[in-house]
């Protein structure tokens, strides 16, 4: 297969990508990584491998990365049953010392080194760095799980101007010094949004939003907000994409210009949403005046 790929046909594939290059070359994407796609060893190479291929050709690449299935397996290695209201995780305080031990540590340090790997130079914060994720509790009944109060984002664009690749793990605090678990996309849509980001990709376990849920073929390739407000009327937009497209929502809404949902079980789906023209996932933009 490798060799009935010529060296002209790479080239062209090079020469059919810079436009697309150019369009993001200076610019910030913030990446929000989590679901299958982390789980999948194949799949985190090629993120990885995106990612750092990105920042090679100097797009400004923030990874903001949630980590669920690790933290319910340390969980169950301690013995400790996990419980869920409304999709989010309920969070005693023990639960959100293993969730801090789990994101800020083991998951945000393995993917710096990662990213080191492939030849990269990243650094991995937590939202509790610099107080970046500043939160308080959400809802009593769910303990410390946190609602985002405030994005301080210097911490980020200070490595984005050294020139490094920050991975910020979703753990947010307030000013009493508790640690919150906070919901990795809505971290993902603060930050994107502090830092006016050209583009925040959502990489979820489904293709994007489809007009059939059941049926991969009716993906909705782009919307405007408010053709998203008509998707949520006719129950389109449903269940476990409600939250997600209300990320989305708060991200335009605070600055960043476009965002993507796109199924990150396709390999390298990232470089197939920047750099070709035929895009990754559904599209949502704001509305044109």
């Amino acid at each position: 297969m490798e060799n009935s790929f010529s060296n002209a046909q790479r080239a062209e594939v090079l020469t059919q990508a810079l436009p697309y290059i150019k369009r993001y070359t200076g610019k910030i994407v913030v990446v929000k990584y989590g679901g299958n796609a982390m789980v999948n060893d194949q799949l985190k190479q090629q993120v990885t491998e995106d990612i750092v291929l990105l920042w090679l050709i100097g797009v400004k690449v923030v990874l903001v990365h949630g980590g669920g299935p690790e933290i319910t397996e340390v969980m169950a290695r301690l013995g400790k049953k996990p419980e869920f209201v409304d999709g989010l995780r309920v969070t005693d305080k023990e639960t959100v010392d293993i969730v801090q031990m789990v994101l800020a540590g083991k998951v945000n340090k393995t993917l710096v080194n990662l990213l080191q790997m492939k030849g990269g130079r990243a650094i991995g914060l937590s939202g509790m760095d610099g107080r970046l994720i500043e939160a308080k509790m959400k809802n009593e009944k769910l303990g410390y799980v946190g609602e985002v109060t405030k994005i301080h984002i210097d911490p980020v664009t200070d490595l984005l101007d050294k020139g490094y690749i920050p991975v910020v793990s979703t753990v947010g605090c307030d000013r009493e010094g508790n640690a919150y678990n906070i919901n990795g996309d809505t971290a993902a849509a603060h930050i994107a949004g502090a830092l006016r980001a050209e583009r925040l990709i959502m990489m979820t376990d489904i293709a994007g939003i489809l007009r059939d849920k059941d049926d991969p073929a009716t993906l909705i390739p782009e919307i405007t907000l408010s053709q998203a407000q008509a998707l949520y009327q006719s129950g389109v937009i449903s269940g476990g994409m409600i939250p997600k497209v209300d990320c989305c929502i708060t991200a335009i809404s605070k600055g960043v210009k476009n965002v993507v949902i796109m199924d990150g079980r396709v390999p390298h789906s990232i470089l197939m949403e920047l750099l070709t023209n035929e895009g990754a996932g559904t599209w949502i933009r704001g509305d044109v005046q």
